[in-house]
């Protein structure tokens, strides 16, 4: 009885805890806007999923737009980080990174159905909003440096084909990735997404000098 007296006194500071709180409600926002989009997530829906109050709410964020781009700052931002950037750091080779990092793309059903969080909310709300348009613009163009930057090393140690143009490379590597993506929800079927991750592996196995095309 005391270690489960305990437990809730700790639960309840935590609970009381105004960064914990944040984040709660930065991941119940995150899970609503993925499965509903920008526009139509309800704010009484992230609330209850968080458990929180909605004086809760607005003392953390002044709107529903702020609470939007603390998800594309907070949420969405370190996921590609982990996801694109870090992998990329001090690689030997950056095409064998890249490659593993396609290979890695997940092609779970539902991750399939529900697309990718960057893409969606650039999809969805670049046209409509300028601080959302900004905030995305700034994930993807931190993602473009990253692999132009790998290429560009990778083109020193003579991995990487000299007539590659780094930057337009790494463009046309997410534009692929995103496309798949795209592709993949509106069918809804995985196979899409595997179709589409053998054919930019291909690709960038073809970045290889000639001479140098080994099966990565």
């Amino acid at each position: 009885m005391l270690a489960a007296g305990k437990n809730s006194k700790r639960r309840a500071t935590r609970l009381r805890d105004p960064e914990y709180t944040r984040e709660r409600l930065l991941q119940a926002a995150f899970r609503e806007v993925y499965r509903s989009g920008f526009q139509s997530a309800s704010l009484d829906t992230i609330l209850a999923s968080a458990g929180v109050t909605k004086g809760a709410l607005y003392y953390h964020f002044q709107s529903k737009e702020a609470l939007g781009y603390a998800v594309v700052e907070e949420v969405i931002a370190p996921d590609v980080r982990g996801t694109w950037l870090r992998p990329l750091q001090s690689v030997k080779d950056p095409i064998d990174a890249l490659i593993g990092i396609v290979q890695g793309i997940s092609v779970r059903p539902e991750v399939v159905r529900g697309g990718c969080p960057l893409n969606n909310l650039a999809q969805e709300m670049s046209p409509l909003d300028a601080g959302f348009r900004k905030r995305l613009a700034i994930v993807f163009h931190a993602w473009r440096e990253a692999v132009a930057s790998v290429l560009r090393e990778g083109q020193t140690q003579g991995s990487v084909r000299r007539d590659v143009e780094p930057t337009d490379a790494a463009g046309l590597l997410i534009a692929m990735v995103e496309g798949y993506g795209s592709l993949a929800k509106n069918a809804q079927d995985p196979k899409v997404m595997k179709a589409g991750i053998r054919n930019i592996v291909d690709w960038l196995r073809s970045l290889r000098p000639p001479g140098n095309r080994k099966r990565g």
